[in-house]
């Protein structure tokens, strides 16, 4: 059985399907992180095997199949921790996310499957240069962003932070404002942003419209693309902004440099945690207090009690609808009405 090439969700900006490219092996000296590169699928895959492709939609792979990612980097406190840098001379690798973020393994938690495992199969190359992902970005320039933000971080990836985020959209849309959604740090997922669209937002963006798989980087590195990506959104012309920053502002995905670079355009932070007690723990470690806590904290009423025990703000469970109409109460509030 001849298999087929599927092109995952970080190759979306790129539009790679029906291109004009070809594939060559290059020497590892060569590689870089958002490298457009293939992934063969030379063994049975394990129970693991979903791809994302750039339409959003998962489909699973067989042997024999390929699939077109980019060379990344995954640091997830949760589940799996890889690099491309760390892809041995066999060449084995995984997709790290199922967006297509390529690298080897380095780690992973025992409570998630085994992760795609791929063969690197060559560099995607046109007129005789690789493809990457920054090539393809897009940017409005270093423009001004001096727009309303809503700003959700989290404890740790898997806290609600997205949830939390589709939440707050359907409220200013009840509300009848123009919103961007916009995941500015983590690994790339398009379902995320995905969700905001599905939510009501006007328009979308994530890191991957700047030309990065994941948000993991030097922060002189990452602050430039990020700039460029916020005048993108700013040109958008939103009345409000909802930016999720992925994973935790404690991990080296940049959610540090976005707080920084946002800076008084946030007003309003919502702080989604695994735990209360983790929420004491963001709030010491950078000296700061979120004006809300969500999250998988608040999902019971024993949650709540003790978030706001432990830190006196006020703490809802968004999953709960009746909990809306206090957090529009406080959307008005924050951004009039």
């Amino acid at each position: 059985m001849v298999g087929k090439v599927f092109f995952a969700s970080l190759t979306r900006i790129a539009k790679l399907e029906g291109g004009a490219f070809e594939t060559c092996v290059l020497d590892r000296a060569s590689w870089e992180v958002g490298d457009y590169v293939v992934g063969n699928v030379d063994e049975p895959p394990p129970g693991f095997r979903k791809i994302e492709l750039t339409s959003g939609r998962i489909v699973e792979l067989i042997e024999g199949d390929s699939v077109v990612g980019a060379f990344g980097v995954r640091h997830a406190t949760l589940e799996a921790t890889g690099s491309f840098e760390a892809i041995g001379d066999d060449g084995r690798m995984a997709a790290l996310t199922a967006a297509g973020l390529f690298g080897a393994v380095t780690s992973r938690s025992q409570l998630i499957p085994e992760l795609l495992p791929l063969r690197y199969g060559g560099h995607l190359m046109a007129a005789g240069r690789k493809l990457r992902m920054r090539d393809f970005a897009v940017t409005s320039g270093e423009a001004d962003f001096d727009c309303p933000t809503v700003l959700i971080i989290g404890t740790s990836m898997s806290a609600g932070k997205t949830t939390t985020a589709k939440t707050v959209i359907r409220c200013f849309k009840d509300m009848r404002r123009r919103v961007v959604g916009a995941k500015l740090t983590g690994a790339g997922r398009y379902r995320d942003i995905l969700g905001m669209s599905d939510a009501g937002a006007d328009a979308i963006f994530d890191f991957v419209d700047a030309g990065l798989p994941s948000s993991i980087g030097p922060p002189e590195a990452f602050r430039p693309r990020l700039r460029g990506l916020l005048g993108r959104i700013a040109a958008a012309q939103p009345d409000v902004v909802v930016v999720e920053a992925g994973a935790s502002p404690f991990e080296p995905y940049n959610g540090d440099t976005v707080m920084a670079e946002l800076g008084d355009r946030v007003r309003l932070t919502i702080l989604c945690a695994s735990d209360p007690y983790a929420v004491v723990g963001v709030m010491q470690g950078f000296d700061s207090k979120p004006d809300l806590v969500a999250g998988i904290a608040t999902a019971t009423t024993a949650g709540i009690e003790l978030s706001e025990k432990l830190t006196h703000i006020r703490s809802l469970n968004l999953l709960d609808p009746t909990s809306h109409s206090e957090l529009k109460r406080l959307l008005q509030e924050k951004f009039g009405d």
